[in-house]
């Protein structure tokens, strides 16, 4: 089909249908069905295919060129433009699907805990907290570590921890350490996109499992046997599950009896009120963690804190840390160090939980209980869509609302998974703009024209 036949399917959108037209060309760029060069329609056969007013399609055409989509050309047309895979309008689905990010909390104080961590640091011998530290971390830093990571009842030698630059980077520390291609490592039916390009990037084999289960697990080891199991226990990333502590004792015990490996990204462990003993906890002789500070405080923060199974491991931990990203950014880590020692951080912590509890309150009221997984205190939601429906249109129109939203394409360890969608309620959206696109989110899986179908 010529681009400048192209016409979107439209029925049953909620909203302005000039925005749904609009998601329609964001989603098409996303899908790849409409390319850098390509023309579109002229805007009065456009209108005349879908039945809709001449000046309904020229403001879609002028909402879609404010946002980078496209570009008018006079007579020659309206074009898809070179950057609208990273213009302003680019959808969730093709921004960095990584970034879920937590709230800007009403309560916060990290701009005072900053300046504070500051002034702290320009007194005395602080500033050598800021040169190059030795390969894992300074030793300040990995007793932080530590520290935190006892908080899940994790108990760990120092030497164990390693302080990295970020979740990802301790990730891909301990891929490299522990796997090569061909590897098989189970894994949710959905996994965090950071982890899966890893394994892409090694040859490593992703194993989906039905569920996140000790039987799970077994059955598929019986089938071939795992090198690892790769799992995010609290408020996963996509799903919001978190699993139940009998079940974390379960999964540890039949690792360590059949020679498996644990990756545990505890992304948000730290987060709840309460949190949950760690997998790692119950065998930590198998186990790697990663505790990150930007997905629980601020995305400033490039920081988690990593424990290796031993000593030694921690070193070869370090090295290919040290290889990737040279050190964690000394500023962060010291300011982690200071707040933890000073009772700064637990109120950091506690403000982003108390914004994102209030967030899914705000959800819960706007969607109701059942139509969607969450964490009472994380900042996304995990939405089941019919099969027959498009994601790919939905999250351009949430988009175009300020309101993040990824396709669970995005997500799945292998093809044909249920589809899906992860609604971020955290970042810079403010609370009046989130509950507006919630609100749309809601008449768009409710309108009477057939959108409910969308949703399970």
């Amino acid at each position: 089909m010529a681009s400048d036949a192209w016409a979107p399917d439209i029925t049953g959108a909620a909203g302005p249908k000039y925005k749904a037209v609009t998601a329609a060309i964001s989603a098409a760029v996303a899908r790849g069905e409409l390319r850098h060069g390509d023309r579109l329609p002229p805007q009065r056969d456009l209108a005349a295919r879908l039945g809709i007013d001449l000046t309904t399609v020229t403001k879609a055409y002028d909402l879609a060129r404010q946002r980078g989509l496209i570009v008018a050309r006079g007579r020659a047309g309206s074009f898809i433009s070179d950057d609208a895979r990273t213009g302003e309008v680019a959808t969730a689905a093709q921004s960095d699907i990584a970034m879920n990010s937590p709230p800007i909390a009403a309560e916060s104080q990290l701009v005072e805990a900053m300046t504070a961590a500051l002034t702290t640091l320009a007194r005395g011998d602080g500033l050598a907290r800021l040169h190059y530290q030795r390969p894992g971390g300074s030793a300040a830093d990995r007793e932080t570590g530590a520290a935190l990571l006892a908080r899940t009842g994790l108990e760990s030698d120092v030497e164990q921890i390693i302080v990295g630059a970020g979740a990802q980077n301790g990730l891909h520390a301990i891929a490299s350490t522990i796997l090569k291609p061909c590897d098989r490592v189970a894994c949710g039916l959905y996994v965090y996109p950071g982890f899966r390009a890893i394994a892409r990037r090694i040859g490593v084999t992703l194993v989906p499992l039905a569920a996140m289960t000790a039987n799970a697990l077994e059955a598929v080891h019986a089938d071939a046997p795992l090198r690892a199991l790769y799992v995010v226990p609290t408020n996963d990333n996509p799903t919001a599950a978190t699993i139940a502590t009998g079940e974390r004792k379960a999964i540890a015990a039949w690792a360590r009896d059949a020679g498996v490996q644990i990756i545990e990204d505890d992304a948000y462990g730290l987060l709840p009120d309460a949190p949950l003993p760690a997998i790692a906890s119950f065998a930590p002789e198998i186990s790697w963690h990663v505790a990150s500070m930007a997905k629980i405080v601020s995305p400033a923060l490039r920081v988690a804190f990593v424990r290796a199974p031993g000593v030694a491991q921690a070193m070869q931990l370090a090295s290919f840390q040290h290889e990737s990203a040279v050190m964690a950014p000394p500023l962060n880590a010291a300011m982690i160090s200071l707040w933890l020692a000073d009772g700064r951080f637990d109120a950091l912590v506690g403000a982003v939980r108390k914004e994102a509890a209030w967030r899914q309150r705000l959800a819960h009221t706007v969607l109701g209980e059942t139509r969607h997984a969450a964490h009472p205190q994380g900042y996304h939601l995990w939405l089941p869509l019919a099969e027959d429906s498009h994601p790919d249109t939905l999250a351009a129109a949430l988009a175009l609302d300020g309101l993040s939203a990824v396709p669970s394409d995005r997500f799945a360890a292998a093809p044909g998974a249920p589809k899906a969608m992860r609604i971020s309620l955290g970042g810079t959206i403010d609370r009046r703009t989130l509950s507006r696109a919630l609100h749309r989110l809601a008449a768009h899986l409710w309108s009477p024209e057939g959108a409910a179908s969308d949703i399970v």
